[in-house]
Formats: structure tokens, C-alpha cells, sequence
């Protein structure tokens, strides 16, 4: 039985990718901070430690076949530490954004010996879950760019791949962009979520300086804030593209925005507070 060793084991992705590789039989090994709080299913092997402390991942990644990569961080400081203690083969959650001088394509250009697979996915239709409190307390949501369009991706679907890469040796030095099945505008992806729960809102723009502040706030650098506000502000006329990425590897049609906010529903009721 082959182990595969999942970082970001206890996040939105990561809990999909456990489930699916514990589904097809595989050894699960999950790198996590707080043990007693994982919620892992009882088969996960727990090994307690950071992704950013070298040796936890050395600890976390003996024995193991391969490792699904999460890098939780803004910046590609300290992974330079970490990629050598992985195992040979890895998956990298990357990002369809990925490029020379940001953090996706730096952890990129560090997993360039490894036996490697980078999954790039467009935004996470779950990052909308940022949106909750606004849903449940009010009924007015603020947000960069609201006409920029992005073909947002069901994280269900970004754990499928991931899981079926993981399985696979022919996935090795391959890179795959993968979308939702649509574009989605922001202010589209707020109505679908408020037509989902039968709440009306509205939608107010935010301006570039109070978006950039929000990217700081969040932890970004000022490079990559001011970076963040002019991709979405180049959404608007230049939209994410869709790619049929996740039905050529999985066989079925990836989930819409629709069927992400129906999910999710109960985040953003007032009684979900």
C-alpha cells in the first residue's frame, strides 16, 4: 500500500484530497499543527508539526511514497528549507497566476528536480465563504472589481485532480490548468449565493487603495496586494479562461458556481452565525 503524505491536510482543499486518497485505498500521512483539533478521519496517520519547519517535514514525509503540497503562504520564504525534505514525487498546489516573482512560481521553480505535477487552478469558488459575514449581517457586500469574471473552481474538483495525479506516475512532469466550467462575474457569483439562500443584496465596489489594504490585512506584501488589485481590475475586459482540464482527467463535468453556492448554502444565512 502506497503513503502519501498531505500537507494543508485540515483545509478546504486538503480534507477532499485525504478523502479521496483514503477512498482509493491509500495510505494517508497528514502533516498538521494541532492533532487533537485535525477532525481527520480515523485512518490518517497524524504527525504533528509546520510546513515551514524543516524538520517536522522530515519526520512527516520518512517513508512516504509522494506528498500533496500546500504552500500557505504569501511569500516563497522558508520553502527553499522545506521542498528538499518531501518525498521524490510531488503534487504542488499551484495557481493558474503562477509566474516567475510570485510565490506560485517560485515553489514552482524549487520543486524543478523533484518528480513534480503542478495543478493550477483558477480562484477558488470557496474564497465567496469571505463573503459570509456580510451575507449574514447585512445586505451589502463590497468587493474589488465586481465586473471581473473568473471561472471559479469547486474545491471538490481541485482535490479530484490532486487525488488522481497523486495515483498516477504518467502525471509526472506534467502541468494542468484547471477551471470551473464558466465565467462568473463577482457581482454574478453574489447573486447566485443570495438567489441560493432567497436573500437579496447588493454590491458596492471597493476602491483600489481599500482592496490593496485588505490584501495587507490578510498578510500579503505590498508587491503582491498592488499586483492583486490589477488582476482583477484586468478581469473586467480580460476574463479567466475556461479550460475542459478537470472532465478530460476526471470523466465528469466540473461542478458550477451554482451547484458550489447550493453546497454551501448554510454559510451565509443569518442563523448560520
Amino acid at each position: 500500500m502506497r503513503t502519501i503524505l498531505v500537507t494543508g491536510a485540515t483545509g478546504r482543499v486538503g480534507r477532499h484530497v485525504v478523502d479521496g486518497l483514503l477512498a482509493a485505498g491509500v495510505s494517508v500521512r497528514a502533516l498538521v499543527r494541532t492533532p487533537e483539533r485535525a477532525a481527520l478521519p480515523s485512518g490518517v496517520e497524524l504527525i504533528q508539526g509546520d510546513i515551514t519547519d524543516p524538520a517536522a517535514v522530515r519526520r512527516a514525509a520518512d517513508g512516504a511514497d509522494a506528498a500533496f503540497l500546500l504552500w500557505p503562504s504569501f511569500s516563497a520564504d522558508g520553502a527553499a528549507a522545506v521542498i528538499p525534505e518531501l518525498p521524490r514525487r510531488v503534487v504542488y498546489l499551484s495557481s493558474l497566476n503562477a509566474s516567475p516573482g510570485n510565490v506560485w512560481g517560485d515553489v514552482e521553480q524549487l520543486l524543478r528536480d523533484k518528480d513534480r505535477t503542478y495543478v493550477r487552478p483558477s480562484g477558488f469558488a470557496v474564497n465567496a465563504q469571505g463573503w459570509a459575514d456580510e451575507f449574514r449581517t447585512g445586505d451589502v457586500v463590497r468587493v474589488a472589481s465586481p465586473e471581473a469574471g473568473r471561472s471559479m473552481i469547486h474545491e471538490r474538483d481541485i482535490a479530484a485532480v490532486a487525488v488522481l495525479t497523486l495515483l498516477g506516475d504518467h502525471h509526472i512532469g506534467r502541468t494542468y490548468e484547471i477551471t470551473g466550467p464558466e465565467v462568473v462575474t463577482q457581482t454574478e457569483q453574489i447573486a447566485t449565493i443570495a438567489r441560493t439562500i432567497g436573500k437579496p443584496m447588493r454590491v458596492e465596489a471597493l476602491t483600489d487603495a481599500e482592496a490593496r489594504q485588505a490584501m495587507l490585512d490578510l498578510g500579503a506584501d505590498p508587491i503582491l496586494a498592488e499586483s492583486s488589485v490589477k488582476y482583477w481590475a484586468s478581469l473586467v475586459d480580460h476574463p479567466e479562461p475556461v479550460t475542459t482540464t478537470v472532465p478530460d482527467l476526471t470523466g465528469h463535468p466540473a461542478r458550477t458556481f451554482t451547484q458550489w453556492a447550493e453546497d454551501h448554502a448554510t454559510d451565509f444565512r443569518p442563523d448560520s452565525a
